[in-house]
């Protein structure tokens, strides 16, 4: 695993994760408990929960960063 852990996240602040060849880009909008967050996606304006990304597991290529 590269990049930052779950523990390291913060609410109001933009992220990027890379699993499984999928890029996302999205701002934690709340913490649930238990290393879980409500994001709001920057792209698509969706929302769904962090859980959701990665319920099939990490892949090779997971990473986990801050947008600057």
């Amino acid at each position: 695993m590269a990049g930052l852990a779950f523990s390291s996240l913060r609410v109001g602040h933009r992220y990027w994760l890379r699993n499984f060849g999928d890029l996302y880009e999205f701002q934690i909008t709340e913490y649930l408990g238990s290393d879980d967050f409500y994001l709001k996606d920057l792209n698509t304006l969706e929302y769904y929960q962090l859980s959701e990304l990665i319920k099939y597991g990490r892949g090779r290529d997971f990473e986990l960063r801050e947008l600057r």
